[in-house]
């Protein structure tokens, strides 16, 4: 019996997925296993940016190792149609005020666009109360950007 490999996407494939997207988990290093967590994330072509809260094991984690493995995964509910990337690479804290205006208010687009809830709010350092806007006008959250990539696995469906 041969086995059937799943196959790999092309770029442009992986890349669209990353641009329709908005949801990922990262895998941070943890002192015995790793440490998985679901984040909200923009794309601008280049870079994926993500909130982060400024509390909690994920920071603790990120200072003491910021190497992570990004998943962003896209399936139908039978599972006839799935595809996924994961990307190896490193956290760095976006500290450059134009650009974290800039990504702040990507997130405000995405939000809006993808007609999420405020209760995400939530996750991302605000009330759910709060207008969207706010993640744009206050810091109530980190930056943080996936850069040094070496190692990107893309695979789908049949």
């Amino acid at each position: 019996m041969e086995v059937v490999k799943i196959p790999h996407m092309e770029k442009e494939e992986y890349n669209r997925l990353i641009e329709e997207g908005y949801i990922c988990r990262i895998a941070f290093q943890g002192e015995k296993y790793p440490y998985m967590a679901p984040f909200l994330y923009v794309f601008d072509g280049k870079f994926l940016y993500f909130l982060s809260t400024k509390y909690g094991r994920k920071n603790d984690l990120y200072r003491l190792n910021p190497y992570v493995c990004v998943e962003v995964e896209r399936y139908s509910s039978d599972l006839s149609c799935y595809d996924f990337v994961t990307m190896q690479g490193y956290l760095v804290q976006e500290e450059d005020s134009i650009t974290k205006k800039q990504v702040r208010g990507m997130f405000v687009d995405m939000i809006t666009k993808n007609s999420l809830s405020p209760n995400i709010l939530a996750a991302l350092g605000h009330a759910p109360s709060d207008p969207i806007e706010s993640i744009a006008t206050e810091e109530r959250s980190n930056i943080w950007k996936l850069t040094g990539v070496t190692d990107i696995v893309a695979l789908k469906n049949l």
